[in-house]
């Protein structure tokens, strides 16, 4: 495997893939490469079905290898929501601002002790040749009553991560790639691209 096409358009979460697998032997390329892909419906009920849907559409489209992820983030007192819908839970075309002024309105009078959350993601890998993997990771935590930190994207800046006592949007890249949701499932994937593109 010498491509691998991640079929993002976030720049944050390209970052993050670009930082987790620089130590292998592929060019990588984003949905920016391919500007007339059309998009995956990621009308799945699942990650592991978004991303899917996301992968193998890209694949298709462009012959080439491609991950998807598909992430976001369930709160305990909201019955698992935003889940599926995280990215687009205040409207369809809602910013990360919307999303966390939405969340904080669904949680207030919620203690903190109420408010645990995890995120979950999971990556799909379709190569045009082999069958569809996919790689999960988990991170658990809290949501605050209001944003803490600049970096990060999406809920990042709400997430605390108990263990370090700050939110992701808190915590060096590097930290943040190492223990969070998508760094945990990435891990997995990079293990296993390493053992593929020897």
């Amino acid at each position: 495997m010498k491509e691998l096409l991640i079929a993002t358009g976030n720049q944050g979460k390209m970052k993050e893939f670009a930082a987790l697998f620089s130590v292998l032997p592929v060019r990588l390329y984003s949905l920016k490469d391919f500007p007339d892909l059309v998009p995956a419906a990621e009308d799945g009920e699942t990650f592991a079905a978004n991303a899917l849907q996301k992968a193998w559409n890209a694949c298709v489209a462009t012959g080439i290898p491609v991950i998807a992820d598909d992430s976001g983030l369930c709160v305990d007192a909201l019955q698992g929501r935003p889940g599926v819908h995280s990215a687009r839970y205040a409207g369809p075309n809602a910013g990360d601002a919307d999303n966390n002024t939405k969340l904080l309105e669904e949680l207030a009078g919620v203690s903190l002790s109420g408010r645990t959350a995890a995120f979950h993601c999971v990556i799909a890998l379709c190569t045009p040749e082999g069958e569809p993997r996919t790689f999960s990771g988990r991170l658990c935590g809290v949501i605050l009553e209001a944003a803490a930190g600049g970096g990060g994207f999406g809920y990042d800046p709400l997430f605390l991560v108990p263990e370090y006592g700050k939110t992701l949007a808190e915590l060096p890249i590097k930290v943040k790639n190492r223990i969070s949701h998508r760094g945990s499932a990435a891990a997995l994937l990079k293990d296993y691209l390493q053992r593929i593109c020897r």
